[in-house]
């Protein structure tokens, strides 16, 4: 994803933890390349992290202790930390869902001038 794009980098910075808890809960666990890879791949190219927006992320949440990371080997003998949902990054994942939903409706309404 290109800093230069600070219309894609606002909704970025606003649903980076959701869009990884998300990728983790319905793949298990992952090293930081395959999410990037996964969101990438499901948005089609619209989204493209690069290692210095997704890994702050990462640490956020495994700060957290939204995610466990533990160092292991990918399916190409590279030594990588892969992620994994705690239960307390499962209920987060539930809440923030909730709040997306939430948000998402506000905003249609206003977007079609409905009440």
């Amino acid at each position: 994803m290109s800093n230069r794009d600070p219309v894609r980098s606002d909704v970025l910075q606003g649903t980076l933890d959701l869009m990884i808890l998300q990728t983790l809960a319905t793949l298990g666990p992952l090293h930081g390349y395959a999410i990037a890879a996964r969101l990438e791949r499901v948005s089609r190219g619209a989204l493209q992290l690069n290692m210095g927006t997704l890994y702050p992320g990462l640490m956020r949440l495994e700060q957290r202790r939204l995610l466990r990371g533990r160092w292991g080997v990918t399916e190409n003998n590279r030594k990588a930390r892969f992620y994994e949902l705690t239960a307390a990054g499962r209920r987060q994942l539930t809440t923030e869902k909730a709040e997306w939903d939430r948000m998402t409706s506000i905003i249609q309404t206003l977007v079609r001038g409905q009440e």
